[in-house]
């Protein structure tokens, strides 16, 4: 039995790779502050499912990445690290940066350095957006980095650079994993395909950006987090890898898709462009294929009916509370 420490733990992806972590019979470390970014509930919902699925196996450290003595305790004697605490959100990282430097930057580098084992591996939750807008589709890892268009691809850009810097002074294996959109059950509600479904099935506009044909790589979560679970069990030296659908969708053919889900039309409210989005997200997944064996096994359309059925679900629980 392995005892992983998985920062941001009660969060969307947190609460899915904790899930996932615990069914094969690990001893899991929950660290997480519960900013209310979002609403708390949702995060202290998520924490119950897990301690309800892993008993003493569960352990849970309300505490914030930038503080240096919790996160001491929290790595005592774990086998490994999944970093996935961070401000999340191009938008509203503009509008506070700083914050978002202070958390994602300096945060990552406060438990870098608690870590006191070289054998220990570390697994960084990075982005697609580090590719900004002028990396060549599909992005692949050796791809243009240096032209972030927001803030939190900076931070998260920034993040990689001190992995692979405390790679090369302390000898852990590192590996850094560029997400594209991730969705599915438990997903943010300020994220598109959740505040989408939430706008179609109450009626109310959605807001469009753009003239719709932005195009993003959307990934079930249940596949990223077994990309995650390979790559803390294979990654040897410094490595990083796309984990994406390696399929565009338009942001109208998303509307679409939920629409036609739902049974329900949505109106839309049109606003221009926003600063920071990229047009394009692609990625390619043949190194992750080819040396973590992974692939995305979840299509579109199985995603969103999937998530389609939580978010119904939930809903219809609020209605009768």
């Amino acid at each position: 039995m392995a005892r992983i420490l998985v920062t941001g733990a009660a969060g969307f992806l947190g609460s899915h790779l904790c899930e996932r972590l615990l069914s094969r019979n690990d001893a899991v470390v929950a660290l997480d502050n519960l900013d209310p970014f979002y609403d708390t509930q949702r995060k202290r919902e998520n924490l119950a499912i897990l301690r309800s699925a892993g008993g003493s196996r569960f352990s849970f450290v309300e505490a914030d990445i930038r503080d240096g003595r919790a996160c001491r305790e929290a790595l005592r004697g774990v086998d490994a690290v999944v970093h996935l605490a961070a401000l999340a959100g191009v938008r509203p990282s503009i509008a506070d940066p700083v914050r978002y430097m202070d958390v994602n930057v300096t945060g990552t580098q406060v438990l870098l350095q608690q870590i006191d084992s070289d054998s220990v591996p570390f697994v960084f939750g990075s982005s697609s957006s580090v590719y900004g807008a002028s990396a060549e589709s599909p992005f692949a890892e050796d791809g243009v980095t240096d032209h972030p268009l927001s803030p939190y691809a900076a931070s998260k850009r920034a993040g990689e650079m001190l992995c692979l810097a405390w790679r090369h002074l302390r000898g852990n294996p590192v590996a850094c994993l560029r997400f594209f959109t991730v969705y599915g059950p438990r997903q943010r509600p300020e994220m598109a395909i959740h505040r989408f479904a939430h706008c179609i099935a109450h009626g109310t506009p959605l807001p469009f950006f753009g003239d719709g044909s932005s195009r993003r790589d959307y990934t079930y979560v249940d596949d990223i987090v077994d990309g995650i679970v390979r790559a803390m069990n294979r990654v040897r030296g410094f490595s990083v890898y796309n984990l994406g659908g390696s399929s565009t969708t338009s942001l109208q053919q998303l509307v679409e898709v939920l629409e036609e889900r739902l049974g329900r039309r949505a109106v839309l409210r049109r606003l221009p462009d926003q600063p920071g989005d990229v047009p394009l997200t692609c990625a390619d997944t043949s190194r992750a294929m080819r040396e973590l064996g992974w692939r995305c096994k979840t299509s579109l359309r199985e995603g969103i009916d999937t998530f389609c059925s939580w978010f119904e679900q939930r809903e219809a629980a609020e209605v009768s509370a």
